[in-house]
């Protein structure tokens, strides 16, 4: 039975371990995982006071898979079903810590000890770029290290409890969504179910022209920004307006909204105020910009998605500075990963103005990373054929990464997988209005796709919607809103409190069906990468689209 039924049933008294948390430490496991050489370092009590993830104790093991991966395992002491969950990081990760699960809010059996959770650092301590420099960290991080990581858990776990684990499950946002999307489509059997949140899985051309198109924007033509912090109030304001949004504030379907800046440009001789907020003409060009995308000399995309209308309140520190001589955040984004990731060698002079958006240029950041550090493959086969299931999340209102370029991905997928209906059973989409990056922003941002994703995989209960909750600081619920699979948006249709998921019904988005991107790369379908490092440059000898 999945955890979630044994909990619901009352008869979740759990796996007892078949071993001390003392002795786990003392297990020599070098020839358990072949080919995945690893040792324990520490194992320790964990009161469940201390345990962030629930209230319950665990055996808190931390150990180092060959040649630096560092990795922490907690297993419950009471309360274990059998089931294994493994949790992705964040940006460029460089710390092993499990401490939250980022689609689990309210998930029961995690919070009572169901799960053995386990995560890494990807093969590298701190979050900077330079271990990229090391071939073999880039391939950790690149895609090796999530694969290592269940074998040598699951290794540990069936040592520690006498038996293996039933399910493995993944939960990861952002670089964890991208680390989701490597494992469905490069090491098809490591899961049974996986939650991918905001992705970074198009990695490369995300961290360099999608992030150096926006802060090249902003700074137009390397001067002071044009738009700043102080702007987004108002400029939201009037998005919200131009957008024809609800009461509330949230715009349910942004992808059909075309709103244009320029309706609002100030007139000759006119002041901008917060009575009657107007745009210069550089902000005009800024905010055309960011709306389209990093586009090359022929007008295609060189990064398949743009910032939405509706997303700018989340803009600040990362789309825009504070001052108009500060720096956002794209800027150190673009840096690490032009410096050191990818090209042949480091180019530590190299910054956000040095990126050309050309076809030439695109060829150029891309081909040396070609099967690296991008999870864009469509072809999903495997995956579904090994019984696998995929939830895909992302906020419509997504600072970082946008919410669009998810879209293309899902979209890809159905046309390789047979479309729409064959597709959805066993992968969904579902998109949050006016949540920021894997969290936050102005739309119900908590929810539970662990319980979703584990019934759809032990009992064959497919997700129709997840419901999302504004909490408070005293974790109080204010708002609650369904979110419904792609291409379907939720819309208050019966006239209800729009702080009440009850008062919404699925409608289809128009737009997003309709969602077509001239764009110069592509999702590769059927796309098997063999090669080797060749100094520091990743030479294909084998691939195919």
């Amino acid at each position: 039975a999945s955890a979630a039924a044994l909990a619901a049933s009352g008869t979740a008294s759990g796996i007892a371990p078949a071993m001390s948390c003392a002795g786990v430490a003392g297990l020599d496991l070098a020839s358990a995982v072949p080919g995945v050489p690893f040792e324990i370092s520490s194992a320790t009590e964990l009161a469940a006071s201390s345990n962030t993830l629930g209230n319950w104790a665990a055996c808190d093991v931390k150990g180092v898979i060959a040649p630096q991966l560092h990795f922490e395992i907690k297993l419950p002491e009471t309360g274990w079903q059998a089931d294994y969950l493994q949790l992705g990081c964040g940006g460029l990760c460089g710390g092993a810590t499990v401490t939250n699960a980022p689609a689990s809010a309210g998930c029961v059996p995690l919070t009572s000890g169901a799960f053995a959770v386990a995560s890494s650092d990807e093969g590298h301590q701190v979050g900077g770029g330079l271990f990229s420099t090391d071939p073999t960290l880039s391939v950790d991080f690149g895609y090796k290290s999530d694969h290592e990581l269940v074998q040598a858990a699951k290794a540990i776990i069936k040592q520690y409890y006498g038996q293996a684990a039933t399910h493995s499950y993944f939960d990861g946002c952002s670089q964890g969504g991208h680390q989701g999307l490597t494992e469905a489509q490069r090491y098809p059997t490591d899961f049974d179910g996986i939650i991918a949140g905001a992705p970074a899985n198009n990695f490369t051309a995300l961290n360099t022209f999608s992030h150096a198109w926006t802060a090249q924007s902003v700074y137009l033509d390397g001067g002071p920004a044009t738009i700043t912090n102080a702007d987004l109030a108002d400029l939201h304001k009037a998005v919200l307006k131009g957008c024809g949004a609800p009461a509330d504030g949230i715009i349910a379907d942004p992808l059909s909204c075309t709103w244009d800046p320029g309706t609002i440009q100030c007139k000759t001789g006119q002041t901008s105020t917060s009575d009657a907020y107007c745009l210069t003409a550089d902000q005009v060009t800024t905010l055309r910009r960011i709306y389209a995308g990093p586009t090359d000399e022929h007008g295609r995309l060189l990064y398949p998605g743009y910032q939405l209308r509706g997303s700018e309140l989340n803009w600040a520190g990362i789309i825009t500075p504070a001052t108009a001589t500060g720096a956002s955040g794209d800027i150190s984004f673009v840096r690490e990963t032009l410096r050191y990731q990818v090209f042949d060698s480091p180019q530590p002079a190299l910054t956000y103005k040095d990126i050309k958006f050309t076809a030439t240029y695109y060829k150029k950041v891309m081909g040396p990373n070609e099967g690296m550090y991008d999870a864009t493959d469509p072809d999903l086969t495997a995956f579904k054929k090994a019984g696998g299931k995929l939830i895909l999340w992302h906020g419509l209102g997504d600072q970082h990464i946008p919410a669009v370029g998810t879209m293309a991905y899902y979209k890809a997928v159905e046309k390789v997988m047979g479309g729409e209906a064959a597709t959805e059973t066993f992968a969904r989409l579902f998109l949050l209005p006016g949540v920021a990056h894997c969290g936050g922003g102005q739309g119900p941002d908590t929810f539970d796709a662990l319980t979703a994703i584990t019934d759809w995989v032990t009992k064959g209960d497919a997700p129709d919607s997840l419901t999302t909750r504004s909490v408070d600081s005293s974790g109080n619920t204010t708002a609650s809103r369904p979110v419904y699979p792609f291409p379907y948006y939720a819309e208050n249709t019966t006239g209800g409190s729009a702080t009440d998921a009850s008062s919404y019904t699925p409608v289809k988005s128009t737009a997003e069906v309709g969602l077509k991107l001239d764009w110069l790369g592509s999702f590769r379908s059927g796309y098997e990468t063999v090669g080797n490092w060749v100094g520091r440059k990743w030479v294909v000898t084998k691939g195919k689209n």
